[in-house]
């Protein structure tokens, strides 16, 4: 009689999976999309440019070397590896040009897009919250300024004010208000139903907490990706202006008044026009990239 014996063997316990921190959940889908990330690249180059000019720049923006009368780029026939991207019709260095003018396009977006964020917050959660009269009336300015092309309204509100870097950015955050105000009201017309709404509007709570504690922080994420956005437009529309001479005025570098004054050479010396233009459609391109990712990472309805 033989005896068989059974070896038990127990099954390793099931782990759950360790749950995401909302930092680790944001960059899981905003990493998934590449095209995102390699905007988010470009922009952190195109800030450290900005911030460090005075020292990434091989040449002042506004030194004239007159034996260097448009030079073209270092590889081609002629070119110099002193002015790596050649230089403009007075002797100016296009490279370090472009690198001062990322300071100031970069500055002209965070100062518009802040501002008009600021305001449209503000005139939204109190036309969602409040309704009535004060919403009817909020809209409707909103609607006669939606009415007028943004540019045409820019350059009207630059004529009157005066041309100057600080009028362009104040033109360019009013333009862009609308956006923000319809965006937050609509925000905060869908909040204003949710249980926690109205169990803090029971429970006593003032309107001022409700709209800026209860309200806005649940709004924040569609308005993340319409800033986001909202720094290329600006950066479009800072460069309309200075190519119409309304922005920046010389000897400021700037990209859009780099290809005003580069418009007569465009023949005879396409890199004095082709470089400020790649400039601004690499940057505008590069925040859209970034705005789809964000959308894609802070959108619970597009998370899988």
């Amino acid at each position: 009689m033989t005896t068989s014996t059974k070896t038990s063997t127990t099954d390793a316990p099931l782990t759950a999976p360790v749950p995401m921190t909302p930092m680790q959940e944001f960059w899981h889908y905003f990493s998934s999309n590449k095209g995102a990330v390699a905007g988010l690249v470009v922009i952190a180059i195109i800030c450290f440019m900005a911030v460090f000019a005075n020292f990434v720049a091989p040449h002042s923006p506004s030194d004239q070397y007159r034996d260097a009368l448009l030079l073209p780029p270092a590889w081609l026939e002629g070119g110099n590896w002193s002015f790596v991207l050649g230089t403009d019709d007075v002797g100016r260095d296009i490279l370090s040009r472009l690198i001062y003018g990322s300071r100031l396009s970069i500055a002209v977006g965070i100062v518009a897009v802040t501002a008009s964020l600021v305001m449209g917050i503000l005139l939204g959660l109190i036309a969602g919250y409040f309704k009535g009269v004060i919403d009817t009336a909020i809209m409707r300015i909103v609607d006669i300024m939606l009415a007028m092309p943004s540019l045409l309204l820019a350059i009207a509100i630059v004529a009157i004010l005066g041309p100057s870097i600080v009028n362009a950015a104040l033109a360019i955050s009013i333009v862009s208000l609308p956006h923000y105000v319809r965006l937050t009201r609509a925000a905060t017309m869908a909040e204003m139903s949710r249980d926690y709404v109205t169990s803090s509007r029971v429970i006593g709570a003032s309107p001022l907490r409700l709209m800026f504690i209860c309200i806005l922080p649940n709004c924040l994420a569609p308005l993340i990706v319409q800033a986001t956005l909202g720094f290329s437009s600006a950066i479009l529309d800072m460069a309309a202006l200075g190519f119409l001479g309304l922005g920046a005025q010389p000897p400021t570098p700037e990209w859009g008044s780099m290809l005003a004054d580069a418009l007569q050479f465009v023949q005879r010396a396409w890199w004095v026009v082709t470089f400020p233009g790649l400039m601004i459609l690499i940057t505008v391109l590069a925040f859209n990239l970034m705005g789809d990712g964000l959308r894609d990472a802070l959108d619970p309805k597009l998370k899988q």
